[in-house]
This record gives structure tokens, C-alpha cells and sequence, in this order.
């Protein structure tokens, strides 16, 4: 039998294990759904066909330790969500039926009351699986996993109308854009939540919400879904008509054939494979001591950590036996002949491929961390940036610029103090060069003098925070620098209270300019936008001690962890976040937490951040030896050059820019029918589209026009470092995309100029 591609080789560390119960399971699976009226005259399923797909040996190899009685409660579940997405299939998505499809959805929440209280009559298999399943499940699990549960189902259903409206509209969506909403479509966070009552121990609350607990669960769930995207592609777009697959995706965005985008997407879960390590030896101990957590909550920790893994390692093996998926064999063989030299095959075997698919991978993890700092890069020939919005400017812009030198000289940023530690970074000079000023004008267009000198010293908080924490502890040896930039970062907190006017006395230029910034910012604020802006700057401050780590390591990032880290290290949840509080009560916070708000925000973010990658890569590659930078982590990643790098980077920069208006023209309007809002929300929520409009525009243009990045200002603030010559023999990723790299990558994006 043809098949659209060869399954590549797989990377799995871990070995997959049979639960001994998978016999009880099946029987008792088939009874239930049999009970659940999902079998025999459904129109969905008949019994054939729940045996062929086989949920039990799927909940048996994701699941090994679990006993007799949860892991047929476990297999409920799964025969339930596999049933759920093929009775939309069939329901909805062949039809097309949008109004249908959220009335259908809008009834399943009902069945999942949080105090496990009464259901409404159920009237269809779905709506009665998960009355069942809710009523056998909760009692044992705490309030705090309910919420959770409950709010990534209803993620996992609802989110199924953005795959129906990309059918509809005939859209493949852009790589992040698809990643994120996979996560929620695809429902792996979901089986992250079952993977707790499945072992027994939730993650204690203290830290669920905490970014290496979120770094593990998402990167769960991507390699659950891009594995699961590889073996259903032939299934789901020639038998189904989806678009959402990450092959698809991958095919359409770099312009590859199938197979190079099938070994693309298989590099892209090998990164996610190992970031979810990464983390979990890295960040966890130092995350456990930070909120003291006692023996048994670290315990719970690690058994949920090894759920997970216990998943991804099961999660393959029945992917490679089940009927419902390209896998070419009974039994499992993987439908290459390459697959013979990965191993032994068959029951059993996993432990040994393993140490195959270790060694396959070193390369590319080796070049995570042989990047040599401080080379001659050059200026990049910049593409040709999409820009639909006219950039306006605050008439106020010349007596900001004013302003804002003489608060960097009352802040001690530009000239050294004895006795105001962190100061004197920056000249009278460099202040006047980098213009915060021009960014904040094209930001906020329309605001009054005040407001647009707040904005501009905003800016240059930020900004000198940024090139502050790399100087003063980017260098420090060992532990010394990391436990330095902890001390000034929870010092910093001290100096935005949300509940009280109270802060300590500054005690460094960083403190003094938040302080400054803080009283003049929140004077006027409700408590819960002052709650607010400090979880915003707090997660810029975060995302700055993650640089510090990886810079610690040497540790180029993968992509996707890199782009969702980078919205946070460039400070948009702070432009952001004040930008919404100008709303006031107009828009309710469930509005700024849907799904179309959330992919506008994301989308302009990623618009600005990597464009300022872009604009800033020889200032950071070649005068900062920095590693965080898009076109570095593409070059990385993809193991090609950076005039390869640098025209993915300015085509995810574009589609970044097409999913915006996407989003503004197709799905806010549909946003404002589901929620019934007001002609006051609506304009207020419109207003806010056009203030990201503004941001945009204004961040392109202040990048065009300041002296900040530029080589000439660049050899005058600084002067040149000496170039560094890469060493001969760095691993150039055997085993990896390298050799076809050229059929891979397009040229660089429309607008490029030659390197002069």
C-alpha cells in the first residue's frame, strides 16, 4: 500500500510498559460503551470498530502502574473523548453546521458540575458518557483538579469549532498559531489532567500554575499531538478533509513536499521531547525549594512527572499497533525499511530501541550548546516587514523626548553614582539615541503629554532592565550570578504593591525608577488592575532569569519555547496589559481570556518580537554574544544559515501579521454574537484591536528610526569585539534536517537586500 510518507525515526527515551490489566479493560470498556448506547445503531461506531481502535491497550501502555479499577475508569474516559471527536466529525464537520455545533457544545459543560451535583437528562451518547464518567471520577480528586479538569475539557470541546471554521473557510493555520490551538483542540493537557488520578497525586496548587509545571505539561502535549499529527495525516486529510495537522502545516508554510515536512514536524517533537527533560532536571528542585514544598508534595511532583513520560513512551507504542492510524503493520513494524536500523521490533522491544534513539538525537542537542559567542555576523539584509496600518504620531512627541532625559538623569541610568548601585549604564547619549520617546508616541497616538511621558519612561525602565541583568549578572560564575539576579528580582516586587502604597526604600536604580513608575501609574487603578500590572511586569522580570539560565548553560532555546518566553522578555504583557486597563469595565475578563483575544495579543506580539529580532540580531549575536534571538534559534534548530534562517523567520513574521487581521476581521464579529455583548463592549473591544494596530505600526517604525541597532552606533556605544571564528568540527547534526535543507527552506522573504 502507498502511503503519503515514510514514518520517520522516532526519538523515545523511555520504554513503554503493558499494564496487566488490559483484558479486564477491554471487556469492561466495550460493556460501557455498549451502556452508553455509542455501539449498535450510533452511527458512529459499531463493535468492530471500538475493538480495532483498541482504547484499552492504549490506556494500558499509557497508564502501566494503574489498578484494575482506574484503568477501566481511565479507558472510559478514553473511549468517550475518541467518540466525542468523531461524532463531531461526522455531525458537524462533514455538514459544516457552525450554529449546530455550538449549541451541541454548549450543553456538554452542564455535565461536569463542579460540586458533582445534578445533571440535566442526557440526549445524546456523548452527553451521557460524560455524566457518567464526571459522577465515577470527582469524588476522589480535590476542588483544584475539578477546576482544572474542568476547564481544559471545556477547552478540548470548545475549541473544536476553530477546526470546523478553518474547514469552513478552507485555512491552514500558520505553525504558532496551530501549536497553541492544538493544545487545547487536541486535548493532551486533558490527559495530563487524567495522568494525576491515574497515579494518584495531584500537583500540589502552590505550584500548578508555575512555568516549569506549565513548560511540562505543554510540552506534553505538543509531543503528544505532533506524534499523533504524524501517524493520522493519511487518515485525516484524505478520509477526513482536516486541516489541522502539523505535516499540513508544515507543508504549506515552508513550500516542502510531504516527507520533508513529516521529518520537520518529527524534529519539531524531538525539541519538545527534550525541552520536557530539560526542565524536569532542571527547574523543578530549584522550583520545589523556592515554595517549600514538603516530601510528599515533591513525591507527587515526581509521580506525575513519570506519568507523563509513562504516557509519551505508551502513547507511541499503541499509536504503532492501533488500526486507527498509518502505522503499515500488525504488530507495529514502522512502514521504512531505515526503521530496521533503530532497533529490534516488536512486543517487548522498546527498552532496546531507545538507546538507538538517544544517540540519533545527541547532534542536535550537542549543537543547543555549541554555539560560539561574539561572531562577526554582520548587518542582516532586512526583508521587506507587512505593515496595513498607517502609523500615527503623538503630537506631544518632542516635549516627551525632553522628559524622558531628564527622568533617566533622576533615575541615576545615566551617569555613575557612588552610592545608587546599578547605575550610570547608559550616556545622556545612548538615552537620546534609542528614542523611547518615537516608540511611545506611535503607541499611544492619541494620549494626552502626561500619558505619553509615562509610556516613554515605561520604555526605558524596561529597556535598561533588560541590558542591565545580562551585564551585572550574566557574568558571575556558578551560583552567584542566578541567587544575585533572584535577590534584585524579589526586591523589585517589593515596589509594586497591589494592596498597600508602602514600599520599602530604593536601594538601586531599577527600584527607584519602578517605584517612580508605580506611583505615577496606579494612583488611579482598581485593585484588580493593579493586580494586574504586577503579574505582568512580574513576568517580564521571570522571563529575564530564564535568559540568565539558559545564558548559564549556553544553552540555545528551542522554538516554541523561545517564542512564548520572548512575548514576555520584550515586556508586551506590560504595554499590553496597560493598554487593556484603559477599558475599564467595558470588556468582561472572560472576553480577554477567549480564544480570539488571546490569538489577536498573541499574534501582535509576535509580530513586534520577532521583527526586533530581526533589527537586533548583529547588535546581540555579534556585540552581546547573546543566544536569544529568533534567527539564531532557527539556524540552531534547523542546522542552515542565517540568510535560510533569517527567510523563516520574515515569513513567520508575515503570517504573524495575516492571522492578526484574520482575527480582527472574521472572528471578533462572531466573538461579539456568542457572548452578546453590548455596543459599548463591542466598541471598546474594537478600540482595543486598533491600540495593537498602533503598536505595531509604532514598534516598526521606531525600530526603523532609532540608533539602536544600527552597525555604525552599534562600533561607537561599544566599539567592535574581535571576531571569533567558529571551531572546526562542531557538530553539524548527522541524523538531522541538514541534507535537505535545500529543498526545505525557501529564499529569503520578498524585499531582502544582499549582505554589502
Amino acid at each position: 500500500m502507498s502511503h503519503p510518507f515514510a514514518l520517520p525515526s522516532f526519538y523515545m527515551p523511555y520504554p513503554a510498559r503493558l499494564n496487566p490489566h488490559v483484558e479486564g479493560a477491554r471487556e469492561h470498556s466495550k460493556a460501557w460503551a455498549r451502556e452508553m448506547n455509542m455501539l449498535e445503531g450510533s452511527g458512529i461506531w459499531d463493535e468492530a470498530d471500538l475493538d480495532a481502535h483498541d482504547y484499552a491497550l492504549l490506556c494500558a501502555y499509557t497508564h502501566p502502574e494503574a489498578s484494575g479499577p482506574v484503568l477501566d475508569l481511565v479507558t472510559d474516559w478514553y473511549v468517550w473523548v475518541f467518540f466525542f471527536d468523531d461524532h463531531f466529525l461526522d455531525i458537524f464537520k462533514r455538514t459544516g453546521d457552525m450554529a449546530g455545533a455550538k449549541a451541541y457544545l454548549d450543553r456538554l459543560p452542564a455535565f461536569m458540575p463542579l460540586d458533582a451535583g445534578e445533571t440535566p437528562e442526557p440526549t445524546n451518547p456523548v452527553e451521557a458518557g460524560l455524566a457518567d464518567l464526571w459522577a465515577r471520577t470527582v469524588p476522589s480528586m480535590s476542588q483544584d483538579w475539578r477546576r482544572r479538569f474542568i476547564e481544559s475539557t471545556r477547552h478540548l470541546l470548545n475549541e473544536s469549532v476553530w477546526e470546523l471554521s478553518n474547514i469552513n473557510e478552507g485555512r491552514v493555520a500558520n505553525p504558532i498559531e496551530y501549536i497553541e490551538m492544538r493544545r487545547k483542540v487536541g486535548g493532551a493537557p486533558w490527559s495530563a489532567n487524567l495522568v494525576e488520578f491515574a497515579v494518584g497525586a495531584e500537583v500540589p496548587g502552590a505550584v500548578a500554575a508555575t512555568r516549569p509545571m506549565r513548560v511540562l505539561r505543554d510540552t506534553f502535549a505538543d509531543s503528544v499531538h505532533l506524534r499523533n499529527d504524524l501517524f493520522s495525516y493519511e487518515r485525516e486529510t484524505e478520509a477526513e478533509g482536516e486541516l489541522a495537522n502539523a505535516v499540513l502545516v508544515l507543508e504549506r508554510f515552508l513550500g516542502c513536499d510531504t516527507q520533508q515536512a513529516a521529518d520537520t514536524v518529527n524534529d519539531w517533537l524531538t525539541s519538545r521531547l527534550q525541552q520536557f527533560e530539560h526542565t524536569a532536571l532542571t527547574e523543578l528542585a530549584p522550583l520545589f525549594d523556592e515554595h517549600g514544598l514538603d516530601p510528599l508534595s515533591r513525591h507527587d511532583v515526581f509521580a506525575y512527572v513519570k506519568g507523563l513520560q509513562d504516557w509519551q513512551s505508551g502513547g507511541h507504542e499503541w499509536h504503532m499497533r492501533s488500526s486507527r492510524y498509518m502505522n503499515d503493520a500488525p504488530g507495529g513494524a514502522v512502514n521504512t525499511p531505515g526503521a530496521l536500523l533503530a532497533g529490534p521490533l516488536g512486543l517487548g522491544t522498546s527498552a532496546a530501541r531507545m538507546f538507538t534513539s538517544i544517540a540519533a538525537t545527541a547532534p542536535a542537542r550537542l549543537r543547543r550548546h555549541a554555539h560560539v559567542p561574539f561572531q562577526a555576523v554582520g548587518h542582516l539584509p532586512l526583508p521587506d516587514f507587512p505593515m496595513p496600518y498607517q502609523v500615527r504620531l503623538n503630537p506631544h512627541l518632542d516635549a516627551s523626548r525632553r522628559h524622558n532625559i531628564a527622568w533617566g538623569h533622576r533615575m541615576g541610568m545615566l551617569a555613575p553614582d557612588p552610592v545608587l548601585p546599578g547605575s550610570g549604564l547608559w550616556t545622556e547619549e545612548k538615552l537620546a539615541d534609542f528614542d523611547f520617546a518615537l516608540c511611545a508616541a506611535g503607541l499611544h497616538p492619541d494620549g494626552a503629554s502626561g500619558e505619553l511621558d509615562l509610556a516613554t519612561d515605561w520604555l526605558t525602565w524596561g529597556t535598561y532592565g533588560d541590558d542591565y541583568y545580562p551585564v551585572a549578572f550574566g557574568g558571575q560564575t556558578g551560583a552567584a550570578g542566578m541567587a544575585a539576579a533572584k535577590a534584585c528580582t524579589g526586591r523589585l516586587l517589593l515596589f509594586m504593591p497591589v494592596d498597600s502604597p508602602v514600599t520599602p526604600p530604593p536601594e538601586h536604580v531599577l527600584e527607584l525608577g519602578l517605584a517612580d513608575l508605580w506611583a505615577r501609574t496606579t494612583e488611579a487603578m482598581t485593585r484588580s488592575e493593579r493586580a494586574d500590572l504586577h503579574a505582568a511586569v512580574k513576568a517580564m522580570l521571570d522571563a529575564w532569569l530564564w535568559e540568565l539560565e539558559n545564558q548559564k548553560l549556553h544553552r540555545v532555546p528551542e522554538p516554541v519555547d523561545y517564542i512564548e518566553m520572548r512575548r514576555h522578555t520584550f515586556g508586551s504583557d506590560l504595554t499590553l496589559t496597560l493598554c487593556r486597563n484603559g477599558h475599564g469595565a467595558a470588556v468582561p475578563p472572560e472576553i480577554y481570556r477567549s480564544q480570539p483575544v488571546q490569538a489577536m495579543e498573541n499574534a501582535a506580539m509576535d509580530y513586534a518580537t520577532l521583527m526586533n529580532d530581526m533589527f537586533s540580531y548583529q547588535k546581540e549575536i555579534q556585540f552581546e554574544g547573546e543566544i536569544h534571538n529568533a534567527v539564531l534559534v532557527v539556524e540552531n534548530f534547523f542546522d542552515c544559515g542565517r540568510t535560510e534562517a533569517l527567510g523563516i523567520v520574515a515569513d513567520l513574521q508575515a503570517s504573524r501579521m495575516r492571522e492578526f487581521q484574520h482575527v480582527v476581521d472574521h472572528q471578533l464579529p462572531v466573538l461579539f454574537e456568542d457572548f452578546g455583548l453590548g455596543a459599548e463592549a463591542r466598541a471598546a473591544l474594537l478600540g482595543y484591536a486598533r491600540e495593537l494596530q498602533d503598536w505595531m505600526a509604532g514598534i516598526l517604525l521606531w525600530h526603523r528610526d532609532c540608533r539602536r541597532y544600527r552597525e555604525e552606533d552599534l562600533l561607537r556605544h561599544k566599539g567592535a569585539p574581535a571576531p571569533v571564528t567558529p571551531p572546526l568540527g562542531a557538530p553539524t547534526g548527522l541524523g538531522t534536517s541538514a541534507t535537505r535543507l535545500p529543498a526545505l527552506l525557501r529564499s529569503p522573504a520578498a524585499g531582502a537586500q544582499p549582505v554589502g
